[in-house]
């Protein structure tokens, strides 16, 4: 059986969803499955070896410029391939900001039209070469492909899956009409794709409730993260007490309610220290500012790590260098990749009580959530128990680790995922 994963690549950015699906392909095609990982609109950026290919579809310069301009439309193959360039579309995300989902409505609703939008030359492209690769099964990295994943069914008469990946936060945050619009294809083409993957329980029941699809037709995949090259958990010192944030630095994920909360900690109790790793776009350089500003204000700046970016092994010293790990994420998410991580290197977590944060703690045993998400205090309060209790934090560690190891590791994802493939495919 032949699959072609589809992957929606972020460019310079470190992505979940990408790492996710590079994970996953990388241990299919380790396992000696037939398995395709294809990017889409830029190059994916992994910590781990790159599985996809290094043709990318649907580029993201040349969509823009076809939505911008019918003149791009009919461009020759040669300049495609230049600006289908993954050295380029590299440089040109190097030197670009975040892509904010209130400039790309119009885009977005391109992409969900298909063959009846201004991307046709784009989905001619992708299915001429699908059908040079003859799969059994194409899945889809999103929602916002359902109108591409009929079509190819539709032309290639092949099953087609389509991953859940948390697509409500950048739908919403599409401005009229091409909110509207948008919601009306996902629900429209959504039918005629034959099944779905989420990550947890959670977001398949937020899914089938905010896209109104049919949850007998989603299939869950719990994530999992590569272990074979994690170590055993760092012996710290108890002083200084390291909280840890490893994520991208913008508003959505709750740094700064993770800095007002160390403020809190580092003012009325001695020994606290914060350490700050991630990925940070042009675009949210003011927001790090202020949080700079206000750890400088407070006199606490010295007490504070900003690593920056990552590489696999940074990211792993970075873990073990932790005594606890928290990202207070502002809006719900589905998945919480960061959180398996944390977990296997032995870091228990504070998370608050929304998305797929209960439900990861609840299956891992290795950490706390707290009830009032956005408020610094109660994660602080969360923080400082921990601190208090060694033999609790240190069982949570081991509890945490022990599950993620076991439950969570990609091989199982990878034998899950399969199962579901060669359902479909029969």
């Amino acid at each position: 059986m032949r699959v072609v994963q589809l992957a929606a690549g972020a460019g310079t950015m470190y992505c979940g969803a990408c790492m996710r699906d590079n994970r996953l392909a990388a241990r299919l095609q380790q396992q000696g499955r037939d398995v395709l990982l294809l990017p889409l609109y830029m190059p994916i950026r992994t910590d781990e070896q790159d599985a996809s290919s290094d043709v990318v579809y649907y580029g993201g310069v040349n969509v823009a410029l076809q939505q911008r301009s019918a003149l791009f439309r009919y461009l020759p193959k040669w300049m495609d391939r230049i600006l289908d360039s993954p050295r380029l579309l590299r440089r040109l995300g190097r030197l670009a900001g975040g892509v904010r989902p209130a400039e790309v409505g119009a885009l977005t609703v391109s992409v969900l039209s298909a063959e009846d939008g201004a991307l046709r030359k784009e989905l001619t492209r992708l299915i001429e070469a699908l059908s040079h690769i003859n799969p059994d099964l194409v899945c889809l990295p999103n929602l916002m492909f359902t109108g591409i994943g009929r079509a190819i069914r539709k032309q290639l008469g092949v099953p087609v899956l389509c991953e859940l990946a948390g697509e409500d936060y950048f739908l919403d945050a599409l401005c009229p009409p091409h909110k509207e619009q948008a919601y009306e294809l996902i629900r429209e083409t959504a039918q005629e794709i034959d099944g779905f993957i989420s990550p947890t329980k959670y977001y398949t029941s937020r899914a089938a409730k905010h896209f109104g699809l049919e949850e007998s037709k989603i299939e869950q995949v719990c994530m999992g993260i590569q272990v074979d090259d994690i170590g055993e958990p760092a012996q710290l010192e108890e002083v200084p007490f390291t909280v840890g944030y490893l994520a991208a630095i913008c508003p959505e994920k709750g740094l700064s309610q993770l800095a007002s909360a160390f403020i809190m900690l580092a003012k009325n109790h001695h020994g606290y220290r914060l350490r700050i790793a991630g990925y940070m776009s042009s675009n949210h350089r003011s927001y790090w500012k202020e949080i700079c500003n206000t750890l400088v204000r407070s006199g606490l700046a010295a007490h504070v790590d900003f690593v920056g970016e990552v590489n696999r092994r940074e990211k792993l010293a970075f873990l073990q260098s932790l005594h606890v790990f928290s990202v207070p994420a502002t809006h719900p998410e589905p998945k919480g990749f960061y959180i398996l991580e944390a977990l296997a290197c032995g870091v228990p977590v504070v998370q608050p009580k929304h998305g797929a944060f209960p439900e990861l703690v609840e299956s891992t045993q290795g950490g706390f959530v707290y009830d009032d998400a956005g408020d610094p205090t109660a994660l602080a309060n969360a923080i400082h128990q921990l601190r208090g209790n060694r033999k609790l934090r240190c069982q949570l560690g081991r509890q945490g680790r022990a599950q993620v190891l076991e439950h969570f590791n990609d091989y199982r994802m990878a034998e899950a995922a399969w199962s579901v493939y060669e359902r479909y495919a029969r």
